[in-house]
């Protein structure tokens, strides 16, 4: 059993957890992801690490309510625990293994879309740690959906923050924010990060493969069960067939059929739709909505 040190919401539907998993924050870096289990007969969650501190031995979590498992843990305070707490799962980001002079050497380009903002921190922080400056996009679709701004600030060299609807920040998309970087103050980068909606991530990576700029994405979005086991994660990767939890969570943006990992993805939004009503008894044909 694992004890929630700290919980708060940071959003509509959107929440954040401390963890006490002092052997999973033993070995977490960024980029990888942990499969938690809020009792014996829940379903497994694969979640993005979004923080970690191997001090207090406590792993931060982010999550965004869209099926029953993660109402359930949405439910969750402070003092509570949960059954299973399993990492650190997943490849650490490709940058790990850089030189670290010569990666000081690069201007990364982070883009975080939504929920995306929770897995861009722990890189963003890593850079930052070591002495190294990013320029940072978060989105969202308005003020009040923006998470993470504040330790992301903190974190980059520089921040940008646009919302759909112009209520703060820049009005417009992340990759509008990407094209004046690019065109208008003659921003240079050698790589790009882009993590959030499956839908953004696919016209950042067709903007960025316009500007020949590389790209990687988080496929977090699409796994299932977090083992490879359920097929449920499976997306094309050029010419290659790979599995987004055991392969990934980050591949080659410019390489991923994202219409198809898109299709794929709907196929449980109606299981998922289901179970959540079904949670909340808001009229699932098993109760008929009865509490």
């Amino acid at each position: 059993m694992y004890k929630i040190l700290h919980g708060e919401k940071l959003a509509d539907q959107i929440y954040l957890m401390d963890i006490e998993a002092p052997q999973v924050t033993r070995n977490c870096l960024p980029g990888q992801f942990v499969i938690v289990k809020t009792d014996e007969k829940g379903e497994r969650i694969p979640l993005t690490i979004c923080d970690y501190d191997r001090e207090r031995g406590t792993v931060t979590i982010v999550f965004q309510v869209v099926g029953a498992s993660s109402y359930k843990l949405s439910k969750l305070k402070a003092g509570d625990m949960i059954n299973d707490f399993s990492g650190p799962l997943g490849t650490p980001c490709e940058f790990l293994n850089e030189d670290l002079e010569q990666l000081k050497k690069k201007n990364y380009l982070f883009v975080a879309g939504g929920v995306g903002a929770a897995p861009v921190y722990p890189q963003v922080k890593w850079f930052h740690e070591h002495g190294l400056e990013t320029d940072v996009i978060i989105g969202s679709k308005t003020k009040d959906m923006l998470i993470m701004e504040e330790k992301l600030k903190a974190a980059a060299g520089t921040l940008y923050v646009t919302t759909d609807d112009g209520t703060y920040g820049r009005c417009g998309m992340v990759t509008e924010v990407i094209k004046d970087l690019i065109e208008r103050e003659g921003k240079k980068y050698d790589h790009c990060v882009a993590i959030g909606p499956m839908i953004m991530m696919k016209f950042v990576c067709l903007l960025t493969k316009e500007y020949g700029l590389p790209t990687t994405v988080s496929m977090n979005p699409i796994m299932v069960d977090g083992t490879g086991m359920c097929g449920g994660c499976r997306l094309n990767v050029g010419n290659d067939v790979k599995f987004a939890c055991v392969d990934g969570p980050e591949f080659d943006g410019h390489k991923i059929d994202f219409d198809l990992a898109m299709k794929r993805n709907q196929m449980f939004q109606s299981f998922e739709q289901e179970a959540h009503q079904h949670a909340r008894h808001e009229g699932c044909r098993c109760c008929g909505g009865e509490k």
